[in-house]
């Protein structure tokens, strides 16, 4: 029996890794080009580059069944020659804060002026400190992010580097609305109580409706199942599943730093 459950959970969590990974897919494919272009320039600009943004993302923001609400570019402070702090950053029409379904994708509104009352230093935010620290792809969230979706999202990041040096991140957000409206059914097939966690135990989705998005999930022992997840997303590899006290299982979802929680 203990040998089924962990097998049904191996199975969950793959199925939610492959909801996710083509994400991920997409945000490597945007750095990889990144990389490209801006080493082929001798003095990075604002000016030039963003153009190259948009033609990035514009195509994935557009595309019919998406899970990407919002996409861009973020560059390390100073790296840009005429831009010291700045956002390219574009959001879908599905985004209620910045943009509509009418008009299409739009710009976010960043405030780059750090004299400005409303400025925020973004290099003191999870989605840009982890990346920045580890040098590997972050999930972050949920958390309702205020800066651009107004909403509980996810936010994934990946380091862009030139010559060795992290220039800024490329990254993606992700409406756990969405998410959820994909995961659900998955995770209700399962006859049990099914939880998705991130490394601190945040609950992304789960079939029980009391268990609220962002909210920790307080179960014995699992934050310290968790601790391996954490290290294994900072070295880029997949960890082990674990089980706590009263049989409950915890698989990690391929390298998407989530984990399902199964009891």
């Amino acid at each position: 029996m203990i040998q089924a459950v962990a097998t049904d959970a191996a199975a969950i969590a793959r199925r939610i890794a492959d909801v996710i990974d083509p994400v991920f897919a997409v945000i490597d494919a945007w750095r990889d080009e990144a990389e490209r272009r801006l080493a082929a320039e001798a003095e990075p600009r604002a000016a030039s580059f963003d153009p190259v943004v948009h033609e990035l993302v514009a195509g994935e923001l557009e595309r019919p069944g998406t899970l990407i609400t919002g996409a861009g570019f973020v560059a390390a402070p100073g790296f840009l020659v005429d831009a010291p702090w700045h956002l390219a950053w574009w959001l879908s029409g599905r985004s209620p804060f910045q943009a509509d379904a009418v008009n299409g994708i739009r710009r976010l509104d960043a405030v780059s002026d750090p004299d400005a009352e409303s400025f925020r230093d973004y290099t003191t935010l999870e989605w840009w400190r982890v990346p920045e620290r580890t040098g590997s792809r972050h999930l972050t969230g949920p958390y309702v992010d205020y800066l651009c979706t107004d909403d509980y999202t996810v936010t994934i990041t990946t380091p862009v580097r030139v010559e060795g040096e992290m220039v800024g991140l490329v990254g993606a957000d992700v409406y756990v609305a969405s998410l959820e409206h994909v995961l659900l059914p998955v995770l209700r097939g399962a006859g049990r109580t099914c939880t998705i966690v991130n490394a601190s135990s945040r609950i992304v989705a789960s079939s029980e409706t009391h268990r609220a998005t962002g909210a920790l999930l307080r179960l014995e022992g699992l934050a310290d199942a968790l601790a391996p997840l954490r290290e294994a997303e900072a070295a880029g590899r997949v960890t082990d599943a674990a089980r706590l006290p009263g049989g409950v299982t915890v698989v990690p979802c391929g390298d998407t730093s989530l984990a399902l929680v199964l009891e």
